[in-house]
């Protein structure tokens, strides 16, 4: 009845919201008073919390290639019941520059906080994206999503882009994404390169506590209290889900005084009526404000897979009955990425890989630790911008000189 709740509190805060929207519009009037201007600042430091922010868009509408601005056009190129494949469409599409399949995870948000990511590619990559559906829009009779149909998506996109795509994995996915190249390089088709970034191929190397919360509790604890029937309302009315907003909840409990600076801050901005720095926070939050929920199979299996048992270090994952034996991967590049303040994937975790990966030559692996970045850094913002979306870029140059791919 949690989510029913949560709707409920949602609705009845409606008309003070349009209470708040409504004196906004007034104080417009008057907008050189003092007094107004602080009354209006309130006004919407109350008002903008209280909104319900859907999938935002990627608003990718043009990239610079060669000092020219080139128009991106989204087409998708894929559509399935969980999944969508994104291609974002260059109007000069250049036939030497390699293939990208970013695997967005599927953790609360959408992929479109993969923006940055794909913008940082674009001028020099053909880029794809996974866009993973809302479990609330996805009706309770249709086939359920566990983290085996999670595999199987990263396998069957990778098979329809071709055997010259590489593949880029930001944080949740890097278990199934790993378990796809490996059997993937058991059938002999695998990808010439695999990066993952800050991703949890086993949580026992760097404890967080995002990590001892989900050892801490047994899985009938997370079935009981963190999956919910999805309201009246939507089109997956029943389906049983792991809500975004207990997500969200999560993620700010995680540091409650910095969203309260931020947002002590929006509040001062707006007083001072500096709108650049107060437009990339809101920016900022409503992105973090749009949060989907999960199918519960995917949330309840990924808990206890990857937090609980460590199934893939221990060498015990399988995939449709078929154990997973990243020793299989020989041909495909190995390039994992962690953040020195990660506290959400913590340092070694995606290290583990390379330990895994136990035939792969050493020229096919490289790890990099990056100085002072969170896990959002690691995919977003200037320290992504100027070291890490370069370093990548090099990776698969490399990459693409040994496959002969390039001349």
């Amino acid at each position: 009845m949690l989510y029913h709740a949560y709707e409920m509190q949602r609705l009845a805060l409606l008309p003070a919201r349009a209470f708040a929207g409504n004196a906004l519009s007034l104080l417009e009037m008057a907008p050189d008073l003092p007094a107004s201007r602080f009354a209006a600042a309130a006004l919407a430091s109350f008002e903008h919390p209280l909104r319900r922010f859907d999938r935002p868009e990627f608003g990718l509408e043009s990239t610079i290639i060669g000092g020219e601005r080139i128009a991106v056009e989204e087409e998708i190129v894929w559509e399935g019941t969980w999944c969508t494949l994104r291609h974002f469409r260059r109007a000069a599409e250049r036939p030497g520059d390699a293939k990208m399949l970013f695997v967005a995870p599927l953790s609360g948000h959408h992929a479109t906080l993969l923006r940055e990511t794909v913008a940082a590619f674009l001028p020099d990559h053909e880029v794809f994206v996974t866009e993973w559906t809302n479990a609330r829009d996805v009706p309770v009779t249709e086939k359920g999503f566990g983290l085996d149909d999670y595999v199987s998506h990263v396998m069957a996109a990778l098979r329809l882009l071709g055997p010259d795509t590489h593949v880029l994995a930001v944080c949740q996915p890097a278990v199934p994404v790993l378990a796809a190249v490996a059997l993937m390089s058991e059938d002999g088709d695998p990808p010439p390169s695999m990066t993952l970034i800050g991703g949890p191929i086993d949580t026992r190397a760097g404890p967080t506590a995002v990590t001892r919360f989900a050892e801490a509790r047994p899985l009938e604890w997370f079935r009981h209290n963190m999956i919910h029937p999805v309201p009246f309302g939507h089109k997956g009315f029943m389906r049983r889900v792991y809500p975004g907003f207990l997500q969200l909840s999560g993620f700010m409990a995680m540091n409650p005084g910095r969203h309260l600076d931020a947002h002590w801050q929006m509040f001062v901005h707006r007083l001072a009526e500096e709108h650049e720095p107060l437009a990339a926070k809101q920016r900022f939050y409503e992105e973090y404000f749009a949060v989907m929920d999960l199918p519960a199979e995917f949330y309840l299996e990924t808990i206890s897979a990857v937090f609980q048992k460590h199934l893939l270090p221990r060498g015990k994952l399988d995939w449709q009955g078929r154990r997973v034996d990243p020793g299989a991967i020989e041909r495909t590049a190995l390039f994992t990425i962690e953040g020195e303040r990660d506290d959400i994937s913590g340092l070694g975790q995606t290290r583990a890989a390379h330990g895994l990966c136990r035939n792969l030559s050493e020229a096919l692996r490289l790890h990099r630790e990056q100085p002072g970045a969170g896990h959002f850094g690691l995919f977003s913002g200037r320290r992504f911008r100027e070291q890490v979306a370069p370093a990548i870029k090099r990776f698969i140059r490399a990459r693409e000189r040994r496959t002969g791919a390039v001349a």
